[in-house]
């Protein structure tokens, strides 16, 4: 029979070396039984996110960006879509914080404006292409052998082509709007994610849970939608903040060639564009402000890539 350990020789076992302490609730506390209180997954993933400081900040300045494009508008009024001329290269002032451009237009209020169309162009293009690239991934990968083959030379000859010279081709023939340019944009990136679906695919098609739909003979569309896509979840939400920071920067990069949103509308790569020309002229609210703007939010959305990428880790998360 077990000998009851004395009270004066009981032992902390948070303070015993080689004791696996990790999954026990904060300030010691144990479930019934003495049996600690597993952290759920959502708490363990969390907790690896949070202790990214620069992912936090990340967050801030993305629900910053957002309410600046969409709710600036309603608070900070200025003129959007009639042209003053009288206003044209105003120097920052009371007035005008940040100055007018060439067309006597606001530079804080076109940042608004420019903010709406690349974050609503950047979210769609990237959902879209995250949609359709994890679908088109888990199909490959879940089914194999010839049809894998067939589907992966297929990605792999979309990426060898230069989409982005293709785009601005498509862009020349067809009038850019929002809606041309989320398909251009999505067209360019699914099959990056479908990539990394389908390498996870290849790993989660051979789990029981999977095996069981196979034996019980379920359709294969029902273990890719059921079971190979949500188990993919954390790779899909990953690669998807990626994609708008890329989105962004594609949209940038094509309205930085003249091949963006048209007037009276515009983008943070038209209005960058815009303003290289005046640079030697010392107009530096023309240049600086959407520069800068493009560059943090790109910045913030690859740091809560980073950090999601951290938190979705089952290592990471159980250490």
């Amino acid at each position: 029979m077990a000998t009851p350990l004395h009270p004066e020789t009981a032992v902390d076992l948070r303070a015993t070396p080689g004791v696996l302490t990790a999954d026990l609730p904060p300030g010691g506390q144990a479930g019934p039984g003495g049996q600690a209180k597993p952290r759920s997954m959502f708490r363990r993933g969390w907790e690896v996110f949070a202790e990214n400081k620069l992912a936090l900040v990340g967050i801030g300045f993305v629900i910053f960006i957002l309410l600046f494009s969409f709710a600036g508008p309603h608070i900070y009024k200025t003129q959007q879509v009639s042209v003053t001329v009288l206003n044209a290269y105003c120097a920052p002032g009371a007035k005008h914080l940040l100055g007018c451009d060439n067309l006597g237009y606001d530079v804080i209020g076109r940042l608004m404006v420019g903010g709406q169309q690349s974050l609503e162009v950047g979210l769609a293009a990237a959902f879209i292409s995250c949609l359709f690239g994890s679908i088109y991934g888990a199909v490959s990968g879940f089914a194999g052998g010839v049809v894998d083959s067939i589907m992966m030379r297929i990605v792999d000859a979309v990426l060898s082509i230069p989409l982005l010279f293709v785009i601005i081709i498509l862009a020349v023939l067809i009038h850019p709007n929002p809606l041309t340019l989320i398909g251009f944009i999505a067209l360019s990136y699914w099959p990056q994610p479908a990539r990394l679906v389908r390498g996870e695919t290849l790993s989660l098609r051979t789990r029981e849970y999977v095996q069981a739909v196979k034996v019980a003979g379920g359709r294969s569309s029902r273990a890719v939608l059921r079971h190979i896509i949500p188990n993919a979840i954390g790779t899909i939400i990953v690669q998807s903040t990626f994609a708008v920071a890329d989105s962004i920067l594609i949209l940038s990069g094509l309205g930085f060639l003249g091949f963006g949103v048209q007037l009276p509308s515009t983008d943070w790569g038209t209005m960058l564009s815009g303003g290289l020309q005046y640079m030697d002229q010392g107009y530096w609210w023309l240049i600086y402000p959407a520069g800068i703007t493009i560059i943090l939010t790109v910045v913030a959305f690859n740091f809560i890539g980073d950090a999601l990428r951290d938190a979705f880790e089952t290592r990471l998360q159980r250490r």
